[in-house]
């Protein structure tokens, strides 16, 4: 009986550890989940989503293992992202801090923003007005201007506006180095980015973690934790299991 018992252990041992490997292996090599904080992203993503990372997309960097081990340089089966992805990657003056922005120029690109309007290579970025976007960070709410956007590889996307003055939408033409890219939030007015050489700056390619594909859930979580008779009015329906473009 207590050979049994103890052959019972080793069992549910062994499994436990089989599934940490696989899931180990799915994080690493396949997908990774991550949340959103800030509305930098709005309005693509909100505050409260939940999304899957495809870490395959870009190929393989130190940033793709737990715990970033500095086993190797580079990337590995290496792609260049593509104008318009969402992709999460390493924050360069702090690699233990994950950052999700949209990618606007590739290696040897030329960016700059003159009055709100994004330039890239020195041709100007056409939008079209799209109604309005609530950018709701933190709790104070803000109704701003919606545009499309249309980068030159075609991609089109949504961004919000508030005003086109500022520094964030009166900027130098930045150009970009090789390995490197330049990653802009949508909500345009509210993103620390690679606008700002002193917070994100250009983002090695290295530093990609990967691309965003969906959402698999989303919360606004408006409710204290407590008011569990809240909790499934809290939930964003119609956001689950939504691609990001």
């Amino acid at each position: 009986m207590a050979k049994r018992k103890s052959g019972g252990l080793a069992e549910n041992a062994k499994t436990i550890i089989y599934a940490g490997l696989i899931a180990v292996i799915i994080r690493t090599l396949l997908f990774e989940p991550f949340n959103i904080p800030s509305g930098s992203m709005i309005p693509t993503l909100l505050v409260g989503d939940y999304l899957f990372v495809s870490k395959f997309s870009y190929g393989y960097s130190r940033f793709s293992l737990p715990f970033s081990p500095p086993l190797f340089s580079g990337r590995i089966f290496g792609s260049l992202p593509e104008r318009g992805d969402v992709a999460v990657f390493k924050l360069p003056r702090d690699t233990s801090t994950d950052y999700i922005k949209r990618i606007i120029g590739l290696p040897g690109d030329r960016i700059q923003m003159k009055l709100g309007q994004l330039y890239i290579n020195g041709q100007e970025v056409p939008r079209q007005p799209a109604g309005e976007c609530v950018a709701d960070d933190g709790g104070i709410r803000m109704v701003q201007k919606r545009y499309i956007e249309t980068l030159p590889n075609g991609v089109r996307h949504y961004i919000c506006k508030a005003t086109d003055e500022g520094e964030a939408n009166n900027t130098q033409e930045f150009l970009v180095p090789p390995d490197r890219i330049f990653a802009m939030g949508d909500n345009r007015d509210n993103s620390l980015d690679s606008r700002f050489m002193n917070g994100v700056g250009y983002v090695p390619l290295e530093n990609l973690v990967g691309r965003a594909e969906f959402l698999f859930f989303s919360i606004d979580a408006e409710e204290p934790w407590w008011a569990f008779w809240a909790w499934p009015f809290e939930i964003r329906w119609g956001r689950l299991f939504t691609g990001i473009h």
